[in-house]
């Protein structure tokens, strides 16, 4: 039974304590929701051909066979020992996932990647607002407690740990602004040039509109600032100035770091400014560097903050690249574990109703197995509409400069930074500096499209059509990292299941598949009137419809549930006028357009199926309900390369959703004659799943459709022997092996050795078989004429005997 405290974040193995998780520290899960069934429009396994069996792939050695190996993390120079890394600690590579009983291989390598940009989509959100010739502003909310620190990668993925740097190692032994890193802090033009073969100034004015810069060093090491930090040294140059390491001679001689706040002449402006940023004294979070104090030094303004002896994600970059001699990103995996740590410090700083503003691979950074934020000098309140603003082009988002900073444009950068993480981004500044590269031109957004998609969401030109919080982008960006593993693993199918927080685990799988075996929505458990419509959901569809024509209160959840209850009563009118009124209240409510692909499929119209299944795939990347969705109705409109890739991503990714999966990619390699195909697909059903029973008797019956040759059907009869068919059903296969085997032997003659059902492949060792099959049926047969009939085909065909 499944521990009703445990944590149902996906990779988590927290418990729930005082309403939130001890480990990551997000809330406890909603409740559950189920739905009823109609017989809408079906999709059906086709009687194939057979594959010849396959044996199964040989599993890999035990980590003890491993011994010695070169650790296979990036960067790390380790060597497996029982198991593990000695030096970095991850596991060594895991191990693959082994077909079922059945045989098989795993299914055909493929990437969706044409489902994002070749496939329409239901009109959703700004696009939705604005053709209806307004602009709906979308509500942006959400509220997260305290994180604890957990290790990087959320249990799916691993991260090597990086080692501590000591703080006198990191400060600069000759602190110099190269001069291509120099350009004016007011209009960014060059400054600081060198020219005919001198050196540039370090200090000067900007040809271009006079304003003073100035790239040397405030402070030197041994100077005093505020009476209490002695400056040993630079440590780095930023966009204000110089920043430095000193020692906190008030508290213990504790490392500190000094950074630039303002410079200025009036002490007054200076105070002032001072007072305004002693806000982020307050912040108190474990992924972000903790800010001491607030101080002036010669009419200028520092924040004191905690030294962490980390390293940033832009010098892993800089790394990668010196060690392979070119540009080596981050693989996705292990950027998306990094993101995924760091997104609850954005939760917390916007429930703060603070934003960061300018977010960048140079301010989060890794120490050991942890990462943490860094550099709150932009981070600004919410509705502050004075302070200035500070950003990274490539990363602002487009519409800062007129609206200012808010959540959204917080999840733009971090979009942002995924991609200059994970790809070579050129032009990211200029060309698509508010745009991202189509899929044909970047290798990972075509191989991995739910990551392509998650981007297109995070980093969506208008800010009402991205994530609503942190919270939902780290939701999202976890099932999206499962994927990605799974791609990864190359072969078999998911050995465990992944809670969802948004839809619940399909129902058993099953040949035929419909729009009642698609998961249910988890409904809403803060929705008001969620209690008044737990008491009408065991009621028949009818009786439901008319109890939520006049619900005691309007609210979402009723509206779902109404259109829920109209689809099952076959009230298509109701569903349609359902799905428009949500939406025209909410442009951006893919639920409302889920229920519209649910209606789809139940009245046979998979194209519009297929788009809208489409647009919520886009709304919630990280999610597989969609995806299953979507390859059905790829599947029933012929798009087949889309649905195998699909159900091939179900397949790999999550337990509970690998029978559906399999037997539609059983139903379209059926289609094609790819009898290897079919084998393969029903192979990653598990022999501990309920639908393996299902999977070997369709097998048995692929190999009975059509055989190949004498093997497949002798191999047809032991597999329904074990499948669990009625004895009528055994007896109807064995007569279709039986003629068919009788019939190639009349043809070509014998095969030597050969044997079908443990008889000689004779003309009259199958003859006997298919006598004693036709006594067998006919035995199971009721109807007394066909009784007989059955009985004198028996008869006909007996081997001639002397006796």
């Amino acid at each position: 039974m499944t521990d009703p405290n445990a944590c149902q974040q996906p990779g988590c193995t927290g418990t729930i304590i005082d309403g939130y998780c001890d480990v990551c520290g997000m809330p406890g899960a909603t409740g559950t929701g189920d739905v009823s069934a109609v017989t809408p429009v079906v999709a059906t396994i086709a009687t194939p051909p057979p594959p010849r069996p396959r044996t199964s792939a040989k599993p890999p050695a035990p980590p003890s066979h491993r011994e010695g190996l070169a650790c296979k993390q990036p960067g790390c120079s380790g060597t497996i020992v029982d198991g593990y890394c000695d030096v970095c600690g991850t596991p060594s590579v895991p191990s693959e996932v082994t077909p079922g009983a059945m045989g098989g291989e795993s299914p055909a390598e493929g990437t969706a990647s044409k489902v994002s940009s070749r496939l329409d989509a239901t009109a959703l959100g700004s696009a939705r607002a604005h053709s209806g010739g307004t602009i709906s502003t979308r509500r942006i909310s959400g509220h997260s407690t305290r994180m604890r620190t957990a290790r990087i990668g959320a249990g799916v993925t691993s991260v090597p740990p990086v080692p501590e740097i000591d703080a006198s190692s990191a400060v600069l032994k000759n602190p110099v602004v190269p001069e291509d890193k120099r350009f004016c802090p007011k209009c960014g033009e060059p400054v600081g040039r060198g020219r005919d073969g001198q050196p540039g100034r370090t200090t000067g004015f900007c040809a271009n509109c006079r304003a003073p810069f100035d790239f040397t060093p405030k402070l030197k090491p041994g100077d005093l600032v505020a009476g209490q930090y002695e400056v040993a040294g630079c440590l780095a140059h930023g966009g204000l100035g110089w920043i430095y390491l000193a020692r906190d001679r008030n508290v213990s001689n504790r490392w500190v770091v000094l950074k630039g706040l303002l410079n200025s002449g009036d002490p007054d402006a200076l105070a002032a400014a001072l007072a305004e940023q002693r806000f982020l004294a307050q912040v108190s979070h474990p992924n972000i560097v903790e800010i001491y104090n607030f101080v002036s030094h010669h009419n200028a303004g520092y924040i004191v903050m905690e030294y962490i002896g980390g390293t940033s994600l832009k010098s892993l970059l800089k790394q990668r690249m010196k060690a392979t001699g070119s540009y080596n990103p981050i693989p996705v995996d292990q950027a998306l574990a990094y993101i995924i740590e760091i997104l609850p410090a954005f939760q917390y700083l916007h429930d703060l109703g603070l934003v960061y503003c300018d977010f960048k691979p140079d301010n989060i950074i890794q120490i050991g197995d942890e990462v943490r934020l860094i550099d709150l000098g932009g981070v600004r309140r919410i509705d502050d509409e004075d302070s200035a603003i500070f950003g990274t082009v490539g990363y602002q988002a487009p519409e800062v400069a007129e609206q200012g900073c808010t959540v959204a444009s917080d999840i733009y950068t971090i979009g942002r930074t995924l991609v200059v993480l994970t790809m070579e981004f050129r032009g990211y500044q200029t060309t698509y500096v508010k745009s991202l590269p189509q899929p044909e031109q970047v290798p990972i957004f075509a191989q991995y499209d739910s990551f392509y998609r998650l981007l297109l969401k995070a980093c969506a030109p208008s800010p009402d059509d991205r994530f609503v919080s942190a919270d939902e982008m780290r939701n999202q960006m976890l099932g999206v990292l499962r994927e990605v593993v799974a791609q990864n693993r190359k072969g078999g199918a998911a050995s465990s299941s992944a809670a969802s927080v948004l839809f619940d685990p399909p129902p058993t799988g099953d040949a035929v598949m419909t729009w009642e075996d698609l998961p249910a929505l988890r409904p809403d458990a803060s929705d008001p009137q969620i209690g008044w419509l737990a008491t009408i959901a065991a009621q028949p569809p009818g009786q439901r419809l008319l109890a939520l024509n006049a619900p005691p209160g309007r609210s979402t959840e009723v509206a779902l549930a109404h259109g829920l209850a109209a689809l099952e009563a076959g009230d298509f009118a109701v569903l349609d006028s359902v799905v428009q009124r949500m939406l025209a209240d909410d442009p951006w409510e893919w639920r409302a357009v889920w229920l519209s692909g649910l209606g789809a499929l139940a009245r046979n119209y998979p194209a519009q199926a297929q788009s809208a299944f489409n647009a919520v795939y886009g709304q919630v990347p990280g999610e597989l309900a969609p995806k299953l969705g979507l390859a059905l109705a790829c599947e029933l409109s012929g798009t087949d390369e889309i649905a195998e890739s699909l159900y091939t991503i179900c397949a790999r990714t999550d337990a509970a959703y690998v029978p559906h999966a399999a037997f539609g990619l059983a139903r379209l390699r059926a289609a094609r004659n790819d009898l290897d195909g079919v084998q393969s697909a029903l192979a990653l059903v598990s022999p501990t799943s309920s639908a393996y029973p299902l999977a070997r008797q369709h097998w048995a019956e692929a190999l009975a459709g059509a055989p190949r040759d004498l093997a497949d059907l002798d191999l047809a009869l032991s597999t329904a022997a074990t499948a669990g068919f009625s004895r009528r059903r055994r007896a109807e296969i064995a007569v279709d092996v039986y003629r068919d085997g009788l019939a190639r032997v009349k043809k070509d003659g014998p095969t030597a050795g050969a044997q079908v059902g443990g008889r000689p492949a004779t003309a009259d060792g199958l003859k006997a078989g298919l006598e004693n099959s036709l006594r067998d049926l006919a035995a199971t047969t009721e109807n007394p004429i066909e009784r007989l009939r059955l009985v004198d085909e028996a008869n006909a065909v007996r081997p001639w005997s002397l006796v």
